[in-house]
This record gives C-alpha cells, structure tokens and sequence, in this order.
C-alpha cells in the first residue's frame, strides 16, 4: 500500500488567530502572551499537559494560571485551530473516494488530537499521529520511524505534505518522498506524478 500523508495545522487548517482572545483571558498584552504561547509550544505538542503548558504561558506573562482558567483557554485555542480549508476537506473526500490510503502527521498537543479525532473531516483517513500521543514531533528523525511503524511500509511508499520546509527536508533525510504544500492543486498535480492514489 502507498500512502498519502498530510500535516494539519496550514494545510488542512486555517491559521489561529486566537492569540488576542487568549490574552484577553488573562488580562494581558497580545504580543506578551505570544511570545510564552510560542516559546513552549514545542514541549506542548511533545506531550505536556494543558495545565502544565498554559501556567508556562501564564508565568511568562506574569500571571498565575488556575485549573479554570487553562480549560478556558485550551477550549478557545482548539477553537481557533477548528476551521479548516473547504477546498482542501473536499480534496481529501475525493482522494478517499478514489482508494488513495489517507495518514495525517501532525504536531499537536495530545487534547488537540482527541478533538480533531471527533471532527469530520478526520474520518478520510486511516491512520492520524500527533506528536502529543507518541512523544516526539516533526522535523525530529524518530517521528518518521513511529509513522512508518504505524503505517507498516517503507519510506518509498509514501508522499508527505506539509507547510514547513524544516519538516519536509527532515522527511526526504528520512527516505520520505515530501512536497511543500502550496495548496490542492499542485497536491494534485503531486500525487499525479507519484502515481497516486
């Protein structure tokens, strides 16, 4: 089986423009929030907890966060990265209706994979893999072996798609033939060029 693989967050999602609203919650400035929601959004998509992440967050910005207050704020940051791209949903019910084998490879805290596991667009695919529910993320080298592993095939039988350049150039180190995405079209014309589905 040869498989299609496809990030989330830029490719299936819109970006989140929810750092403003986040802020407001703790009362503070937008850029000083940013700059906490950014630093430890790394360890985040590793596996930390809501709470453990967002009073990282909150002391960044000089705030104490309470348990209250970090469900608030992950519920308006999945909020934030829900909508996704119309055309790039309909590409993918294509792709599935055509027989092409679907796998999504995304960073994303561990609550985050269980939200978009409840979403419908999830149901395209056959396998999803985020970083927060195996421990390692995107452009580290083990996470191409844990997706292989999960899909059972060699690095030749897939095509990844993912917004970052880190990401794609630590995938074709890996063996993974990968594609910048720029949108469904030239995912079309890709996947074409492959052979695919």
């Amino acid at each position: 089986m040869r498989w299609l693989i496809f990030d989330y967050g830029n490719v299936i999602s819109k970006q989140s423009e929810v750092v403003p609203e986040l802020a407001a919650l703790l009362d503070v400035e937008p850029e000083s929030f940013a700059a906490g929601y950014w630093r430890f959004r790394d360890v985040y998509d590793r596996g930390w907890t809501d709470l453990r992440y967002w009073r990282a967050v909150g002391h960044a910005a000089g705030k104490r966060v309470t348990v209250r207050q970090a469900a608030q704020l992950t519920k308006v940051d999945l909020d934030g990265w829900r909508e996704t791209a119309p055309e790039v949903v309909s590409l993918l019910g294509e792709l599935n209706q055509e027989g092409a084998a679907l796998a999504l490879l995304s960073n994303a805290p561990r609550s985050h994979g269980q939200f978009f596991r409840r979403q419908p667009w999830s149901a395209h695919f056959h396998h999803l893999v985020f970083s927060g529910e195996v421990g390692v993320a995107k452009p580290e080298s083990d996470v191409w072996n844990v997706l292989l592993q999960r899909l059972r095939c060699a690095p030749a039988d897939c095509l990844f798609f993912d917004d970052r350049h880190i990401n794609i150039d630590s995938a074709r180190a890996a063996g993974i033939p990968a594609r910048h995405w720029t949108g469904p079209a030239e995912a079309r014309r890709a996947i074409a060029e492959a052979g695919l589905p």
